[in-house]
C-alpha cells in the first residue's frame, strides 16, 4: 500500500480552517510514516480537463482567481488521480490530501472543500474508458452531496453514505450494503475522520476506522481485485487524528 502526499500540503496559506489547521496533515504523516512500511509518492497537480470534466468552466475560473487556493486544490484532486491510478494497478492508496472534496459539486463548494476529489478521478478513469463501475464509501460525518451531485448522471456508480445511531449499526449498514454488491471496477472511499468520537461526529472509535478499512479489503478481494483508494476529507480532534487514520489504513492495506 502507498500514501500518496505532497510535501506542500503541509502549508496552511492557502486558507484558514479546520481543514487547513497548522499540525493537522504532519500529525497524519508523522503516524503513518511511523508505521515504517509505507512508501510515500508525490502527485502532481490535477490538470484543468480533468477538472472541468467534473465541475462548470465558470466555477473553476473563479477558483483560478485565487492562486494558492487553486495550486492546493488541484495537488488534492492530483493525489486522488494518481492513488486511483495505482488502485487500477492492485495497489491500494491512500491520498492524504487537503483541501476535502466531498461537498464540492458542479458548481459549487463547501465545508473546506473545493474541487471534487474522489469525482475528478473517478470521471478521468471512466472517460478513458478504464473502468465502467464504482462502488464510493463516504464514512465522513457530513453526507457527501458532491460527490452525489457529480457522479449522479453515472448509473453504475453507487455512493454510500452510511446512516446509523451507533457504531454498531453504522458498520452493519456497511457491511449489508456491500455484501449485496456483485461486483464493481474500483472502490473508492471518502476518508473524513470526523465521524470520531471525539471529534464533530461523536460515533466511532479508532478500531472502527480498522474495521472500516478491513470490511473493504475483503470486499474487493471477494471480487477477486485489490483495486481500491482512499482520499482524506474531514477529520479535526487533532489528538487522535494520526491514529485514527493509520487504524483505517492498517485495515485497508
Amino acid at each position: 500500500m502507498k500514501i500518496v502526499f505532497h510535501k506542500n500540503s503541509n502549508s496552511a496559506e492557502y486558507a484558514s480552517n479546520g481543514a487547513s489547521a497548522p499540525g493537522r496533515m504532519e500529525g497524519i504523516m508523522e503516524a503513518l510514516e511511523g508505521e515504517g512500511h509505507y512508501e510515500v509518492v508525490s502527485p502532481g497537480p490535477a490538470s484543468y480537463q480533468d477538472i472541468v470534466r467534473v465541475h462548470s468552466k465558470a466555477y473553476v475560473d473563479g477558483i483560478t482567481k485565487d492562486a494558492a487556493l487553486f495550486e492546493m486544490a488541484s495537488l488534492a484532486a492530483g493525489g486522488a488521480n494518481l492513488a486511483s491510478e495505482m488502485a487500477l494497478k492492485n495497489e491500494p492508496a491512500f491520498a492524504c490530501v487537503r483541501p476535502p472534496g466531498h461537498h464540492a459539486s458542479k458548481d459549487s463548494g463547501w465545508g473546506y472543500c473545493v474541487f471534487c476529489n474522489i469525482g475528478i478521478a473517478l470521471l478521468k478513469l471512466k472517460s478513458e474508458g478504464r473502468i465502467h463501475s464504482a462502488f464510493v464509501l463516504d464514512f465522513d460525518a457530513h453526507t457527501g452531496d458532491g460527490n452525489i451531485d457529480v457522479l449522479s448522471e453515472w448509473k453504475e456508480a453507487i455512493v454510500l453514505n452510511p446512516m446509523a445511531e451507533n457504531s454498531k449499526d453504522y458498520l452493519k449498514t456497511i457491511e449489508e450494503v456491500i455484501s449485496d454488491i456483485q461486483y464493481v471496477d474500483l472502490v473508492a472511499v471518502s476518508a473524513g475522520f470526523d465521524t470520531y468520537k471525539k471529534d464533530l461526529g461523536k460515533k466511532l472509535a479508532t478500531f472502527d476506522f480498522y474495521l472500516i478499512g478491513r470490511l473493504l479489503r475483503q470486499f474487493t478481494k471477494r471480487m477477486g481485485h485489490a483495486r481500491r483508494f482512499a482520499a482524506l476529507e474531514g477529520g479535526y480532534y487533532l489528538p487522535d487524528l494520526g491514529k485514527n487514520v493509520l487504524a483505517f489504513c492498517q485495515g485497508f492495506e
